[in-house]
């Protein structure tokens, strides 16, 4: 065995010093279904509790809707349990091609290729479209699973201050001796709620000739008047070159992703992405539940106008307790807390009073910004909300953190 006591007190020395610098995180058990009230096991073997969700990216609240279930039950039936191969060998079935369509239309696109997750999609786009002799410019607050793709590929890479796009046009006027220039950018940042300035992207890309990338993730399905997407909000759809999203969040809570963009975008992705030549493919019975999912989306704007109206209830509740909020008009509200640690007690606090939402901090955002990052559905009901604003507050009082500046946090808790 080669993993000597010498290796593995190095292992737990590091683990120790994530626990006492309040960076450990713990996971919760869930024995029920994904919805606004689920039953929890935390701390392990302690009996279930039930409480509120605020903290899943079940934003239309399709996770576990009995019309979803019932399609993917079908599809089980109908397409087996999985596909035991990779597309371009025997892994694509007619549904497959069936959701690339759809999605296609769903996302004014011009093609669209399905990987087995978004972290896959972002991990596989640039090696495939990208050289050494081309730049990639992102904004420096993309999503983790966009700074893993760029890593694998050769192009040269640089950032550009968050939003910033005084600092954007700096860089694109630099790299005009580049073959290629791509822009990469999250439609809604997932850790700030906020979204990018399409608008003002896609006129500088145009000016300087770059391509546009937008990982919409936390946008599909409800961003926009008919929740197209942050391209939908900011009125340039048809006009982003590769947008790459997930099906994990409003658009049936399961898995999967894809590239969605330029039809030689996507033929280069089919040809050259290595999570997609060396993957199996999605298995049938998420493809066909995915494919209700847009067929209810398709009939009716009712759950994205819900959730709108659920987010400004949520942001007004917590803003007049006295929180200090991230600005944004997503459903993504983060509660700023500053420290780790403060936010590691406040996450356990308020699941004492029946809500779960999780502590976020160092690496997952950067030092110092420690906060709760709590997430709006289509599934919660006012009662559900005016009870997780009650325990808020409850708990805010006891760490004396209402109508407090962040420095005055700061002051008492640290950063």
């Amino acid at each position: 065995m080669a993993f000597p006591d010498s290796v593995r007190e190095i292992y737990q020395a590091q683990l120790k010093a994530l626990q006492e610098g309040g960076l450990f995180k713990e996971e919760r058990f869930i024995h029920s279904p994904q919805s606004a009230d689920i039953e929890v096991e935390f701390p392990v073997g302690s009996s279930l509790k039930k409480v509120i969700n605020m903290c899943a990216n079940n934003y239309l609240g399709l996770s576990s809707h009995p019309e979803v279930i019932k399609a993917a039950h079908e599809g089980l039936e109908t397409r087996g349990f999985g596909m035991s191969s990779v597309r371009f060998i025997c892994g694509t079935q007619d549904i497959h091609k069936e959701l690339e369509k759809k999605m296609t239309e769903f996302l004014g696109t011009e093609d669209t290729i399905l990987f087995p997750s978004c972290m896959d999609a972002n991990a596989g786009v640039f090696e495939a479209i990208l050289t050494k002799d081309d730049v990639i410019i992102s904004d420096r607050l993309v999503h983790a699973s966009l700074i893993d793709g760029i890593r694998l590929c050769s192009a040269m890479h640089d950032t550009y201050k968050h939003s910033d796009m005084a600092h954007l046009e700096e860089k694109l006027k630099m790299y005009q001796d580049k073959r290629l220039r791509l822009v990469v950018t999250d439609g809604v940042f997932s850790m700030d709620g906020d979204t990018a300035k399409l608008d003002v992207m896609v006129e500088l890309c145009e000016k300087y000739n770059a391509m546009l990338l937008v990982d919409d993730s936390h946008a599909s399905g409800f961003i926009g008047k008919t929740g197209r997407g942050t391209h939908e909000k900011y009125g340039v759809v048809g006009k982003i070159d590769v947008i790459t999203t997930t099906f994990g969040k409003a658009l049936g809570g399961a898995t999967g992703g894809c590239v969605s963009g330029r039809r030689e975008i996507v033929e280069m992705c089919r040809q050259r992405a290595r999570p997609y030549l060396f993957s199996n493919t999605i298995a049938p019975v998420i493809i066909v539940g995915i494919l209700k999912v847009l067929e209810i989306l398709s009939a009716t704007t009712e759950r994205r106008d819900k959730l709108e109206k659920n987010t400004e209830y949520w942001r007004k509740g917590l803003t007049e307790a006295g929180f200090i909020l991230k600005e944004g008009d997503t459903p993504i509200v983060p509660v700023m807390l500053f420290n780790a640690k403060l936010a590691q007690e406040f996450s356990k606090a308020l699941y004492e009073e029946g809500i779960y939402a999780i502590g976020f901090f160092f690496p997952v955002v950067p030092q110092g910004q420690a906060r709760i990052r709590t997430q709006i559905s289509a599934a919660h009901e006012i009662h559900h909300l005016d009870q997780a604003l009650e325990a808020f507050v409850k708990v805010g009082k006891k760490f004396d953190i209402l109508h407090k500046t962040k420095q005055d946090i700061i002051a008492r808790y640290g950063m």
